[in-house]
């Protein structure tokens, strides 16, 4: 089953991927680093894809903070996943620098490797690469697009305050 959605957002369409095991993509419509595989089947009445749509929705509206959902990781490498698990201990709302997640996760000098862990993260929004931030607060790449990495922080920023 490798079924998708196209969804409508405040940030452009969204293609949303599920796989046998859980949602295997979140993807801008002009984003870098991604591959979609031929054989991946529209769907749009597909339940988890759906829900994720929701979810999303939910999220647009600043009604959802924490997302709920099956997760399927399983193209990252083993470095690829530590370093997605650790995008999700970041507060809604709140940044972390590169270096800061570096030595969170243990490596402190693999910044660039992470940089480049959370740049393939497949599943952008869902497992927030948006909230990391150069050390010195600046923006630094974003695989949807910089313009989507301001709106979705700002976005945060506005429901919490």
């Amino acid at each position: 089953m490798k079924k998708y959605l196209i969804h409508s957002s405040p940030v452009g369409p969204l293609r949303l991927l599920a796989s046998e095991t859980g949602l295997a993509g979140v993807y801008f419509a002009e984003h870098k680093h991604v591959q979609i595989d031929p054989a991946w089947q529209a769907d749009p009445q597909n339940a988890l894809l759906q829900h994720a749509a929701q979810q999303l929705d939910a999220y647009f509206a600043g009604s959802l903070r924490d997302f709920d959902l099956p997760l399927d990781c399983s193209q990252g490498t083993a470095f690829q996943q530590e370093v997605w698990r650790a995008l999700c201990t970041i507060p809604y709302g709140a940044v972390c620098s590169y270096s800061a997640l570096a030595q969170q996760i243990g490596r402190p000098k693999a910044i660039r490797a992470l940089g480049a862990a959370n740049g393939r993260n497949p599943l952008s929004i869902i497992i927030p690469c948006h909230r990391v931030i150069a050390a010195n607060g600046d923006l630094q790449g974003y695989a949807g697009g910089l313009e989507n990495k301001q709106r979705l922080l700002a976005l945060e920023r506005h429901f919490v305050a």
